[in-house]
């Protein structure tokens, strides 16, 4: 059983430090919980992020390193971020298995709102005719992972434009919005929901 949590907008470093603590001081007792959010402007740096993956530093938007997986990318109001909290150990769940069936919940999750998806062998991630419409990054910590995804649902893409998005030059990124009408975070956090629970076998409370 997982617990499953709507935060609202919410400053990074904050769920992030909750998040470490979280995974720290969980035991074999405490359930996996699912946090789902959207964070103020800020651009994150993934444990392989390069110098160059920052191609314009002319704007006051935060940037700060953290310790996920991936590489750098950008996090604003509109986009839905999905933090998972799970005991891989417990679930019997690799970290690459763990991956896979996050992106085929995001894919099945378009799927419903007649949006056809892909991802792209060596690119974490989910994509929209090329173009990026989710992301994803973990860290695993005593065979318990946290981080996880964030989808853009109808957030302003510019700030891409200020970097390589997830370490790939030229990459587009696009929203849910642009394909689709009255679409919002909210709308879409109930999806989010269903598709992982078919996936990662949750039963939400």
């Amino acid at each position: 059983m997982i617990k499953f949590s709507e935060l609202g907008i919410q400053d990074y470093s904050g769920i992030w430090q909750q998040m470490v603590a979280f995974t720290q001081q969980r035991d074999t007792t405490v359930n996996d919980e699912a946090w789902f959010l959207e964070h103020y402007p800020i651009f994150t740096l993934g444990t392989s992020t390069c110098d160059e993956d920052i191609v314009n530093l002319s704007h006051t938007i935060p940037i700060v390193k953290t310790d996920r997986g991936g590489k750098i990318t950008y996090h604003g109001p509109g986009q839905l971020i999905g933090y998972i909290l799970y005991d891989l150990r417990r679930n019997n769940i690799k970290p690459k298995t763990l991956v896979y069936l996050i992106e085929k919940s995001i894919i099945d999750m378009l799927a419903e709102c007649s949006i056809e998806a892909h991802t792209i062998p060596g690119f974490p991630g989910v994509y929209v005719n090329n173009c990026k419409i989710a992301s994803l990054g973990i860290k695993i910590c005593h065979g318990c992972c946290y981080h996880g995804l964030s989808i853009n649902v109808d957030m302003d893409l510019v700030p891409f434009s200020y970097i390589n998005p997830c370490g790939i030059k030229k990459l587009k990124v696009v929203n849910m919005s642009d394909l689709l009408e009255d679409i919002n975070v909210e709308k879409v956090i109930p999806l989010c929901k269903k598709h992982l629970n078919k996936y990662l076998n949750y039963e939400f409370i």
